[in-house]
């Protein structure tokens, strides 16, 4: 078995990440690595190529994943798979077309299969980038790329299946008699910022749930002014992501012990990825208000025409006027209002209660295998096993939740 987990840096620092080369396999040109350590791969034409994306994900911009991989506990040590335009020759910049930040299948679920898995980019979505100049020849050049470096397969985790990077690859794999498998299928919420804002929200949430929440807003207001702030340039976001995690800090969060601000590196990788973002105009804090009082922030990503709402904290001592689903009003006007974005994407969970009746549009994900060959026991061997970890641990999460509402009963 070749353990691609060996590939990986050993050790890493959030201030100062290593320098480690690590290659798997080369492709025409011996001089460039098929498979490298993330932090290796040239920033400046990673950036190029995330502005020329067949389709959004910031979650794999370069200041975000670079930032998760040196930083956040557990999601360190990521490789890279890459594909560089052969064309390309000095002076002339080299051409990133294909990335797909990754890790191991035994790194990533302990099985023991020559495979990469999507790496976790705190951000549930694990979508490669590919160069929409001709996203079909990328795709096509990442599988062999893969194949070159002794992968049997790929697998894609929270990849959006109507989109156009997986249609690529599927249609690639199409030319080897291969197809896609589907290991998890689900639907989280989503918004389309083309509409009116107005409209979408009397749609969605009817009369009275509105009239209802402008009463919670006037009871709020009671405590000073209400007002929606957004955090746009690097020294405000500083400023306000500190707010943010003071509030997500107040409430269940801190009490699970899940609050970012409760890990330094969950924290640290915050604060580089965001510092990093705003340079860019990717990353923007938006806050709500009550007088002088933060009552609730949102950490939201823009990529492309899409954004990409990270987080949320709220003040648990004004939670009868629903500060969440007040910044979630503003946030939608907020988008809606920006010709720049055309989606976007909660990365919440299938069943949030908060977003799913406000943001009506469903994104369609899952986690989807690509075999790299023909008739490979090895890939029927990762399905089963990928297919028995999801069954089994959706069993234990059902366990979990059946057990925290017997306990808030109790």
């Amino acid at each position: 078995m070749s353990d691609l987990a060996d590939l990986a840096p050993k050790s890493r620092t959030c201030a100062s990440p290593p320098h480690a080369v690590a290659a798997a396999g080369r492709g025409a040109d011996e001089a460039t690595p098929v498979l490298s350590a993330l932090e290796d791969v040239d920033a400046e034409a990673w950036h190029a190529l995330a502005d020329r994306a067949a389709e959004p994900n910031g979650y794999y911009l370069p200041g975000w994943e670079r930032a998760v991989n040196a930083c956040a506990p557990g999601r360190g040590g990521a490789l890279a798979l890459t594909v560089w335009d052969p064309v390309a020759a000095p002076p002339a910049p080299r051409r990133l077309i294909a990335l797909l930040p990754a890790t191991s299948a035994w790194r990533a679920f302990r099985i023991p299969v020559a495979a990469l898995v999507s790496a976790d980019p705190y951000g549930v979505l694990g979508t490669p980038l590919l160069d929409a100049a001709d996203s079909d020849a990328a795709a096509h050049a990442l599988l062999v790329q893969a194949r070159a470096a002794g992968l049997h397969a790929l697998v894609l985790r929270d990849v959006a299946l109507d989109g156009p990077a997986l249609a690529a690859l599927t249609r690639s794999l199409g030319t080897d008699g291969l197809a896609p498998r589907l290991v998890r299928r689900y639907a989280r919420a989503g918004l389309d910022a083309m509409q009116d804002a107005e409209a979408l929200l009397r749609d969605a949430l009817g009369a009275k749930k509105l009239k209802e929440l402008r009463r919670q807003r006037h009871r709020l207001a009671e405590h000073g002014a209400v007002a929606f702030a957004v955090a746009r340039d690097p020294d405000e976001v500083a400023r306000a992501l500190e707010v943010f995690f003071t509030l997500e800090a107040s409430g269940w969060k801190a009490r699970r012990g899940t609050a970012m601000a409760q890990s330094p590196g969950d924290a640290a990788f915050l604060r580089r990825a965001s510092a990093d973002l705003s340079v860019r105009g990717a990353c923007e804090i938006v806050t709500l208000s009550a007088g002088a009082t933060p009552v609730a922030a949102g950490v939201v990503l823009r990529h492309l025409d899409r954004a990409f709402w990270f987080k949320l904290g709220i003040d648990q001592r004004f939670a009868k006027f629903s500060p969440g689903v007040q910044l979630a009003l503003e946030l939608t006007r907020h988008l809606c209002a920006d010709p720049r974005i055309r989606f976007a994407d909660s990365t919440a969970s299938p069943d949030h209660p908060m977003i799913n009746p406000i943001w009506r549009q469903r994104l369609a994900l899952g986690d989807v295998l690509l075999p790299l060959r023909r008739h490979d026991p090895a890939v029927e061997l990762l399905h089963l096993a990928l297919l028995a970890r999801r069954y089994g641990r959706d069993a234990a999460r059902g366990i979990v939740h059946a057990l925290r509402r017997w306990a808030r009963r109790a």
